[in-house]
């Protein structure tokens, strides 16, 4: 009986004392919460959309003038932000939070409420800058997202819901990172994932580390296909792609991205084994887009890129948020698996394009009209046509059976040494002096055949 009664008043101490280790943890909690709240923000967004009812089944259209049935609907969005700059007074928010909204108002945690501009947004990472005028504010340290690791507790700091929830503080850890193709494969996405709850009207608000730093942007959940709330993953933009897009967006007015000029997808098994390559990481080249900085520097279809500028590439997307973040107009090394061998090349990016896409299919629109390919001298296709390695033009390798080209005589394995009168060097010189050259109705052409050359002339 004595020993029952030890036992018992031992374990209601147990329970009295809170275990140091516990309280640290706890405080911890408290203390990030209460250093980073000021700075998380509540951003209401309106827009007015006019609701014309006059079109739809309207029984009494005859009646009525069609100005009865029209009426002004306000289009509501709840989102959260967060303050980086106090000084310029800096908020960054999601772009689907503020893009295309008519009046935009920020509630600070005081309950002070300030119209708020937009500074710039990117809808491809889709992250936005919106300004305020109020002076007393708190911006919150950013961290280095690029030094995170899995396991990692966070806090998720928003406004779930509704604007009576603001500066809800959630608790988890980081699940995974470089989480992509979440939102669209066409955005730049390189997500955080974290079990801390968040829920929307969360959207661009704080994901903060224990020690007070942001480290991403919450921006999207997963759901179970018909609820909206957590299912216990939530996506946050890392906060280092967060700082380019907003010295860009600041600084320039747009975002600056550099561009390869490739088409690429992940390697799975299948590919692979069949490749008869050993690894499962890099980014499979499908496409080279003509004349790009890919084609110039020898990278070709069926390339496996492994490593750019040292860095170890594990995916398509990974190959794509890296290159993006480059700087234009900067050489890079590139290494990469070609036929199961390892290649270094060195290649100079450029801006991305407006529409890369236009532009590829633009290359194959000219080729469609032209009735043939040309591509650049490569060693791939001087073994192919068996041509000797100090030949300079660029090489023919389709030509359309129903076109002129094929009835004027040029074959695949030509190659194209003179358009005109100039030297024709590699396929960017080759498409420039075409251009020059069919403004009238004929193009001369230097084609190059064995040992053998000779002129031919085509109508363009």
């Amino acid at each position: 009986m004595r020993n029952m009664i030890i036992i018992l008043v031992s374990t209601l101490t147990l329970g009295w004392t809170q275990n140091p280790i516990v309280s640290q943890f706890s405080d911890a909690f408290a203390d990030v919460a209460e250093e980073v709240n000021p700075s998380v923000v509540t951003i209401m967004a309106t827009k007015e959309i006019e609701v014309d009812r006059y079109h739809q089944n309207n029984p009494f259209g005859q009646l009525f003038p069609e100005e009865f049935f029209q009426q002004d609907h306000k289009n509501r969005a709840l989102g959260s932000g967060v303050i980086v700059d106090k000084e310029n007074r800096y908020i960054l928010t999601n772009n689907h939070v503020v893009d295309g909204m008519d009046e935009i108002t920020v509630k600070l945690i005081d309950k002070r409420e300030y119209e708020a501009t937009i500074v710039g947004n990117d809808p491809k990472s889709d992250l936005a800058i919106i300004q305020i005028e109020a002076e007393n504010i708190d911006a919150v340290e950013l961290g280095d997202s690029d030094a995170l690791r899995v396991g990692e507790w966070v806090l998720a700091i928003g406004s779930p819901f509704n604007e009576n929830l603001s500066h809800s503080v959630t608790a988890g850890i980081i699940s995974a990172l470089g989480r992509s193709n979440i939102i669209s494969g066409e955005n730049y996405e390189d997500f955080i994932q974290t079990d801390s709850a968040i829920n929307p009207g969360n959207s661009g608000g704080a994901l903060v580390s224990l020690d007070g730093k942001l480290i991403g942007i919450n921006t999207a959940i997963a759901t179970g296909g018909f609820e909206r709330s957590n299912r216990g993953v939530g996506f946050a933009i890392p906060i280092n792609m967060a700082k380019k897009v907003m010295h860009d967006l600041i600084n320039e007015g747009r975002v600056i991205r550099a561009w390869l000029g490739v088409y690429i997808q992940d390697l799975d098994d299948a590919t692979a084994r069949a490749m008869e390559i050993d690894t499962r990481d890099g980014a499979l080249i499908g496409e080279v887009v003509k004349n790009s900085p890919a084609e110039k520097g020898g990278i070709e279809v069926g390339d496996v890129i492994t490593s750019f500028n040292e860095q170890k590439i594990t995916s398509s997307s990974n190959l794509k948020n890296v290159v993006s973040s480059s700087k234009p107009d900067k050489r890079y090394t590139v290494e990469l698996l070609r036929e199961g061998k390892k290649k270094k090349y060195y290649i100079t990016l450029e801006e991305l394009p407006e529409n890369p896409r236009l532009l590829a299919k633009a290359d194959t629109d000219v080729e469609h009209e032209l009735g043939f390919k040309v591509e650049d001298v490569s060693s791939k296709l001087l073994t192919e046509y068996q041509i000797r390695e100090n030949v300079e033009g660029v090489i023919v390798t389709n030509v359309d059976r129903r076109s002129e080209a094929f009835s004027a005589g040029l074959r695949s394995g030509d190659v194209i040494t003179r358009v005109g009168r100039q030297e024709v060097k590699n396929t960017k010189l080759f498409f420039e002096l075409l251009d020059q050259e069919s403004r009238g109705n004929t193009v001369l052409f230097l084609v190059k055949r064995g040992e053998a050359s000779r002129f031919l002339t085509l109508e363009m």
